[in-house]
This record gives C-alpha cells, structure tokens and sequence, in this order.
C-alpha cells in the first residue's frame, strides 16, 4: 500500500485564519488531494501582522482542533504564512574564489558566496533575512548563470535579491504557533504562496505581476524570466473598502460588509438611472444608490491601484508586463475589478485562482492557503524540513536568543 504524507497550511490573515490539510501519496506524486478546509475569525492581527500572540494562539488551537477531530489524525508540523508592510526586498552582491583546485564549482562554494551576499545586506537593525533568491551568478566575468554547480571557474559571483522581516513581528508569530502545540516546517511570505497557487512557469517567464488584495494589506509580487524581481506591502485592503462604506453610508461595519459583498462593485455603472437600494436596519432602513455605492467602492481600488503602478515605475516595469497582473485574495471577488485593472494599469488583467489541489474550491480567498501546502509538497517526503525550512527554523532561533532575557 502506498503511503501518504499528510501537509497542512494555515494562512493567518488580518481578518481570518484558513487551514487546509492534504494529502500526498507516494505512488501518485503529482496528485495532491485535499482533505479538508476551516476557517474562522482572526483575533490578534492588525494589517497582517501578529500583534498578539495569545489571541492568535487560542484561535489556531480552535481551529486545529475542529480539523483533527473528523480526520481522527494528530496535526503537528505546518506551513504557515508571513505578512504586512514590515517586509522588504534588497538586492545584494557576493564574490569569493573558488576554492577547489580543479576550479569545478561545488555546492560548497555556491553557498559560500551566497552568504558573503547575505553579509552584506544593507537592512535596518531588528530585521532578518527570511529567504533568499538568487538573481544571477556571475563565473570569470561571464554573467547569466543560472546553474553555476560543476562549471568551472577561478572568480564566482552572484546577484542577489532577499525578502527582509522586522524581527519582533517574526518572533511574535513563531510564538502564536509553537503556543498552540504546532511545529513550523517553513514560514513563507503571503504572496509568494499566493503566486505558488495561482501563476504558471509561463507567466513567470514572460513577465507578471501578483497583486494580493487581503483584508489589511495589499501584496505586490513581480517575477520576470522565472525569478522574483520586486515585491511590495500596502497597508489598504478590501476591509478600507468596507470602512469607507460604513462611514459614508453611516451604518454599522458588519452591515456595510454585507452591502459590499451584496451590492458592490468597482466601475460605476455608464447608464444614469439612479437605481435604490434598500437595506433594513434594526431601527430604519437604509437607502443608497448603486451608483454612490461604486463611486466609494472605485476611489479606493483605484488607490491601491495607483499604488501598484507606482512601484512598477521604480523597476521600469509600469505597462510592461506581457502576462499582465493577476489579481486574487478576498478582495478579488469585488464585481469588475478586472475591468477597472486593466484600465488603472494598461495591463492585462485576470482573476487569479488557486490550482494543484484536487477538491479545492476555485476561490481566490484560498491562493495562499494553498500555496503554502504546495510549497509543502515540494520539500522531500511532504513532512521533513526543507533547506529553506531549516534556514527558517535557524532565524527562528536565533530570534528568540535575541528576545530571551
């Protein structure tokens, strides 16, 4: 009988913490099956940012327990997600000799020169590296080298970009999670388990741009021939939506989400006629026009747009992208927001729906949750650590040295 590796991926986002088990088999690796899906409220995060570990931990405990229960299986080790506009990407360059006297490049020396890179990163203090993508490396002069192991040469050099977390916020998730009984295989950042789901090698290749639109936070991911080339956080999400709402409509936050998911959409619509609304309340109704509903909607969007475009300008990539932008998380579900895209950004644009999971919902509220257990997938066996895992594990470490008096 073949054996199964079970994974399972917790997305703890500003308004909601989802987790998702699945199942990998040995006799059939390219099939991951899904066993089974929660989701509940999320206590203890502000703007995808753990702010209180205890809260978060009582809820993964919560929802842990309502996983395990039907599986009749103990979930211990996880993949979960890291967010907020605390992260930042930075470029960096390494150079050593190589040091083997055939001049073949080893494994030894590509790690060597990537952490003669990492050295010298140029991040504030209370910040650490928490993964590193190598750009190019550069043999003898000769640029372009994407697999430098066995070439040979005396002079290796590598171009690098790393993805920056403020420590205390790292520190305050790896507590939420190792509080409630679970054990960290890796911690990945939102939008690059998002873009795991969602992207194909193809449009990595050409040039694309993932555009993660949570609750508190909107992510920006560009790759470019194959790679990770920039990366953003914005602190707007479709919970500023709903707030807007709420104040210009003047009613409660939880009717003003109900109107957005009902009513909403990001275009105001071209014909004139003023259509009503009518919403009862506990004390009087509440009448709005689908028009003043979308003219709310769109100026936010098209905020978070503008700030998109923005940072495609500083990588020169601002309508340049052949494969366009992807949009997905909750805030992709808003009616024409692929239209409004597509005209902010002169790109094309599409919803972007999470696959690789057999028995998974097509809902863009899921691309992270399912990324992360994509990216599980990959380590070896599904349950061990990765090298990025135990990298991760390493910091993690080394964080809580830092913190413990």
């Amino acid at each position: 009988m073949a054996k199964s590796h079970i994974i399972t991926g917790i997305d703890i986002g500003t308004d909601t913490i989802k987790a998702l088990v699945a199942q990998k088999n040995q006799g059939e690796p390219d099939v991951i099956e899904l066993l089974d899906i929660v989701s509940g409220p999320s206590s203890g995060v502000r703007k995808g940012v753990v702010i209180n570990p205890e809260l978060v931990s009582e809820s993964l405990q919560s929802l842990i327990a309502q996983i395990a229960e039907p599986l009749k299986k103990e979930l211990r080790d996880i993949y979960v997600n890291i967010g907020g506009n605390h992260l930042f990407v930075a470029s960096s360059h390494g150079l050593i000799s190589v040091s083997r006297a055939d001049q073949r490049i080893s494994q030894e020396d590509i790690d060597r020169v990537i952490q003669s890179a990492e050295a010298v990163v140029n991040k504030p203090l209370n910040n650490e590296i928490l993964e590193t993508f190598p750009k190019e490396f550069i043999i003898d002069g000769q640029t372009r080298v994407k697999e430098p192991l066995d070439m040979r040469g005396l002079r290796l050099e590598v171009e690098i970009l790393t993805l920056c977390v403020f420590s205390p916020y790292l520190k305050n998730l790896t507590q939420a999670v190792l509080d409630s009984g679970l054990q960290i295989n890796d911690i990945i950042f939102s939008s690059l388990a998002a873009a795991e789901a969602v992207l194909s090698p193809q449009q990595k290749e050409l040039g694309v741009a993932l555009i993660d639109i949570g609750a508190g936070t909107t992510s920006l991911v560009v790759f470019e021939e194959g790679d990770l080339i920039h990366t953003a956080v914005f602190p707007l999400g479709s919970a500023n939506i709903t707030n807007d709402i709420a104040i210009c409509l003047r009613t409660e936050i939880d009717i003003a989400e109900r109107i957005k998911r009902e009513f909403g959409s990001c275009m105001v619509p071209k014909n004139n006629k003023k259509e009503k609304i009518k919403i009862f309340q506990l004390k009087e109704p509440l009448i709005f026009s689908k028009k003043m509903l979308a003219e709310i909607i769109e100026a936010r969007v098209e905020e978070i747009l503008d700030l998109v475009n923005k940072e495609l300008k500083k990588i020169s990539r601002q309508g340049l992208l052949p494969a366009g932008v992807v949009l997905t998380g909750g805030g992709a579900k808003l009616p024409k927001i692929v239209e409004l895209a597509k005209r902010e950004l002169k790109l094309p644009a599409k919803i972007g729906i999470p696959k690789g999971i057999v028995g998974i919902e097509q809902d863009p509220a899921l691309a992270t949750v399912c990324g992360l257990v994509l990216r599980g997938a990959e380590s070896k066996d599904g349950g061990y650590f990765s090298d990025i895992g135990r990298g991760i594990i390493a910091k993690i470490k080394k964080i809580f040295k830092v913190f413990i008096p």
